[in-house]
């Protein structure tokens, strides 16, 4: 009989194994049930009954096994009966409770024998107090068990065996060891027990198999994620949850606990056809409830009540700063609380829920089970332990010394907040940070931040530890952190000069100018970080003390007046005073005004552009900088714009920063890898939307509509740009409009289409328009060469005259490299220039733009000599790319003008590409479609498009094929595989 495959994730073989001992009922004797219509028996005559014990950690899903496989037998026709040793059990234990059981057992076979049966177990029941006894009632359950199974064959299930108290499993150890009831099959199921437990050693010694559940893989835990979400997830928000559940990864329980937990807060958003997550990727937690929480993550037994309160305090304990055991086990009376939490603790690491590191420092060992404590309510106020803890070093030590010698009680101070009084905080915070920034500068920057929560605005140490926290946050990419110090720089900047000092105001004022250079130094860093988070000094919900202290630092206002310009809120004028302002000096990662201005520059016309660059300082740029700086200014990538004005020297470009995201996007975009670049655009966009600090970068939109435009993702690219305000005029926008409302057009009839394209013309040259007066030149190209691109098509030959000439006018006016390639595509296009369009094909491939290189290659098929050549590479890296109906469409009409077909494949010596090799490698593994498609974040059926293609380039011609060929190394041998 063909079995149906188990509807449980990566459990298929195990249930199959768990059915096949169910069908094992009747023994030898079931010979005279084999004729009976529908019995499973009959199927299994002569099969010995065995006994099987399924085991694996929490959550691993034993039961779901069990009942699964129960089903799939009782669907075939056998009997399956539930061992209820939980709700039988006598009060004293034991044999007892083991004969309670059977007797419920033997009720459930209704062969008129019941009263017998049980008869002959109660009387031996009685006379079981004196020698022998026990054996006798245990010999005598089997036997009754045999005989109800001759009548009416059946077998047992008993669950959760690892809860079955010590006397009752050793009687049930010895009945199925000495006395096993013939033609009755077993199967148990539990965790396994710690060395020592009775459990542990009488039930598996008397099962003929163990059967262990494997924690499931990365890509089973995917399939279960997306079965479970019913939809198409984004591949980080799987990496995201098997990071929090650490050892439970594998568990289904615990992953499918993440996910309610996820669900019952909001915190996934449907985005681009994929689940995202919707909250900061470090607040997974699994669901709030305590015997839940009990069942997942204590390896024996769920613990008490008490133990689960401990265990709360902890983890508010561990979350906020380093907590060490000698912390904990050095506090005595009266520090009751912390030494009650110092007992739990050497609990909990024996019951492995709490890890211990060389150095002492206690960890949860599952992050999302701390998380989960931290919602219940702690039986002990968290911040007085944290006080507590630092006031057992400073009585001994002082504060000073405390934070040199310990700087990690830093952490406490700032948990314990207004519990510890600002002269023993302050000191110790300073002590701390000047301690740690030597070997832990992450340390150091909290030990600022915290101790910017004690000091006053007008304390004279307050502009230095500013400048401190700020400069170190830079240096590591922690913008973040440098936006953290907002409050308390708007606060310096509030205090007037001599404010608090009395008649030596003036005096100090003149004599300290490096505290106001250094608060100006610091609005500068937050300009600059709030632009790598996409957030604008200037947009509606900004806060406005932080535009009037932007006024008085002219430097910082310049350059948070550039975010306008990359499509980071509202443009603002880049005024500044006459005189210093414009010669003030760039210090490390904090761009200089000239460097400020030649960024913002890039975006607009090539006079600006070269006044800018006269600006700087001469040799400071050479030409590849600055071609890669009108490179991103096209695209609206900031982080790639400061990277090369500023050098690797100065430029940082590690850290997670939306601007950082943004210019991985843009990378992957031009060269070719876009499922990458949409997974960006998703994790920016739901940063944006998670509480995080992130705010709204339109390119990044717009860049995702353009890719599923090229893709002929047409509803998708819609709800991209419908995310996008329609004041935003950015060149990156426009395309992306037009390209939507034209190929949108052209799904109706031939009169609405001809209507759609030309409003999607006009209202393309409105956004033009509206781009210019904003001073925004950089990108423009693309814009004018799709129009262009249309009206070829549409064959309006007026329309084509004047939207060629403005792009020439472009170009005189920017001057840049990108313009210029559009051009000598545009004459390719318009003229039939061969030459021109070969040498735009030229420059194409060495700057690298996988995008426009298509549209280049598809222009030679049209006028180049050799058509079929150009449309062969044309097709190949359209299918690297993905591309659908808008490029395929055009491909295949330059095709058939040239008389030319179409390839179907590629050359087989023309090798895989690593995508292609690494989709191979997926179906080896035995990856389905579906989990294929939730690991690439796409859909199932651009999964199934990818395979056809690999069966015609490989010659396979199925799945096993496919990975058989892989495996025993025939596609390395044909070339197909590069490198091997």
């Amino acid at each position: 009989m063909q079995q149906q495959p188990s509807p449980l994730v990566g459990r298929h073989g195990e249930v199959e194994d768990v059915a096949e001992a169910l069908r094992t009922t009747g023994g030898t004797a079931a010979g005279a049930t084999a004729g009976t219509a529908g019995g499973a028996a009959g199927r299994t005559a002569g099969a010995e009954a065995r006994t099987l014990l399924v085991t694996g950690g929490a959550g691993t899903g034993k039961t779901a096994v069990v009942e699964q496989a129960r089903q799939t037998v009782v669907q075939e026709g056998g009997r399956v009966l539930r061992f209820g040793w939980e709700s039988g059990e006598a009060p004293a234990g034991g044999t007892a409770a083991l004969t309670d059981a059977v007797c419920g057992v033997l009720a459930k076979v209704h062969d008129g024998r019941l009263p017998a049966r049980i008869a002959a177990v109660r009387r031996v029941q009685a006379r079981a107090g004196g020698p022998g006894g026990e054996v006798a009632l245990l010999s005598t359950l089997g036997d009754v068990l045999a005989d109800a199974a001759r009548e009416v064959p059946f077998a047992l299930i008993l669950d959760n065996t690892e809860r079955m108290p010590a006397r009752t499993a050793s009687a049930l150890g010895l009945l199925l060891r000495t006395f096993r009831p013939a033609g009755v099959p077993v199967v148990m199921a539990g965790r396994p027990m710690s060395p020592g437990h009775v459990t542990a050693a009488q039930l598996p010694a008397a099962a003929d198999r163990v059967l262990e559940l494997p924690p499931l893989s990365t890509a089973e835990v995917g399939e279960l994620v997306v079965r479970r979400l019913g939809r198409s997830v984004e591949p980080d928000l799987v990496t995201v949850v098997l990071a929090s559940l650490g050892p439970l990864a594998g568990s289904p329980a615990a992953v499918l606990s993440v996910l309610a937990s996820l669900e019952e807060r909001g915190g996934l958003l449907e985005l681009d056809g994929q689940v995202c997550l919707s909250v900061p990727e470090g607040g997974l937690r699994l669901r709030a409830d305590a015997a839940e929480l009990g069942r997942l993550c204590w390896p024996d037994a769920s613990p008490d009540a008490g133990t689960v309160a401990a265990a709360a305090v902890l983890a508010g304990l561990v979350e906020r700063a380093e907590v060490r055991l000698e912390d904990l086990h050095r506090a005595k009376s009266p520090a009751g609380s912390l030494e009650a939490v110092g007992r739990t603790v050497d609990r909990l690491v024996a019951e492995r829920v709490v890890t211990v590191g060389q150095d002492g420092r206690i960890a949860f060992a599952v992050p999302a089970l701390a998380a989960a404590l931290r919602t219940l309510p702690a039986r002990a106020e968290v911040r007085s332990l944290h006080a507590t803890i630092t006031r057992l070093v400073t009585d001994r030590l002082g504060a000073t010394a405390a934070g040199t010698r310990r700087p990690r009680l830093a952490g406490h101070v700032a948990a314990a907040g207004a519990m510890l009084d600002d002269s023993l905080a302050v000191p110790l915070l300073l002590a701390a940070a000047g301690s740690s920034v030597r070997f832990n500068q992450a340390w150091a920057v909290r030990s600022y931040h915290s101790v910017l929560r004690h000091l006053p605005p007008h304390d004279p140490r307050t502009p230095g530890v500013l400048h401190e926290s700020a400069g170190l946050s830079l240096g590591h990419s922690d913008h973040i952190g440098v936006l953290a110090l907002a409050e308390p720089l708007l606060a310096c900047l509030d205090v007037p000069h001599g404010e608090e000092r009395g008649d030596r105001g003036d005096r100090e004022e003149r004599g300290n100018p490096g505290d106001r250079d250094g608060l100006e130094w610091v609005t500068r860093a937050c300009a600059l970080s709030a632009l790598h988070e996409h957030r604008s000094p200037y947009a509606e919900d900004a806060d406005p003390r932080y535009r009037a202290a932007l006024e008085r630092v002219p430097a910082g206002a310049v350059l948070a007046a550039v975010g306008g310009r990359y499509g980071i809120g509202p443009s603002a004028p880049m005024t500044s005073r006459p005189g210093s302002a414009a010669q003030e000096p760039g210090s490390g990662p904090v761009p200089s005004v000239a460097e400020v201005r030649l960024v913002a520059a890039a975006v607009g016309s090539g006079a600006e552009f070269e006044r800018a660059r006269l600006g700087m300082p001469e040799g400071a740029l050479g030409e590849a900088a600055l071609d890669r700086l009108r490179n991103a200014a096209a695209y609206g990538d900031l982080a790639g714009a400061l990277e090369a004005v500023l050098g690797e020297q100065r430029y940082v470009a590690a850290g997670e920063s939306t601007a950082v995201r943004y210019h991985s996007m843009v990378r992957d975009y031009l060269t070719g890898d876009w499922d990458s670049a949409l997974s960006c655009a998703r994790r920016i966009e739901t940063r944006g939307r998670s509480g995080g600090p992130a705010g709204v970068g339109q390119p990044a939109r717009a860049l995702a509509a353009e890719i599923q435009l090229m893709r002929g993702e047409l509803g998708r690219a819609r709800e991209w740009l419908d995310l996008i305000p329609d004041s935003v005029c950015h060149p990156l926008v426009a395309r992306a409009r037009l390209g939507v409302r034209y190929w949108s057009g052209q799904t109706d009839k031939a009169s609405a289409g001809r209507a759609s394209a030309d409003e999607a013309l006009e209202a393309a040259r409105h956004d033009v328009r509206r781009a210019r007066e904003s001073g925004l030149l950089a990108g423009l190209d693309r814009v004018l060469l799709r129009m262009l691109s249309i009206t070829v098509r549409g064959d309006s030959p007026e329309a084509t005259r004047r939207t060629l000439e403005e792009l020439e006018a472009l170009y005189e006016e920017a001057a840049s490299p990108m313009t210029y390639e559009a051009v000598l595509v545009a004459r390719g296009m318009v003229h039939g220039d061969a030459d021109s369009a070969l040498a735009a094909y030229r420059l194409l491939r060495r700057r690298v733009d996988l995008p426009l290189t298509v549209d280049c290659c598809q222009c030679l098929t049209e006028v180049g000599d050799d058509p079929q050549v150009w449309l062969d590479e044309a097709m190949r890296s359209g299918h690297v790319l993905g591309m659908g109906r808008p490029v395929r469409s055009l491909l295949g009409a330059a095709a058939r003008r040239r008389n030319v077909s179409i390839p179907r494949r590629r050359a087989a010596r023309a090798g895989l590409s690593d995508r292609e090799v690494r989709l191979i490698g997926m179906v080896s593994d035995g990856s389905t479609n579906r989990q294929i498609a939730a690991r690439l974040a796409c859909s199932e059926k651009t999964v199934e498009q990818r395979l056809s293609r690999l069966f015609q380039r490989t010659g396979c011609r199925s799945r096993v094929e496919l990975a058989a060929a892989w495996l025993d190394g025939s596609l390395a041998r044909q070339g197909l595989v590069p490198g091997h």
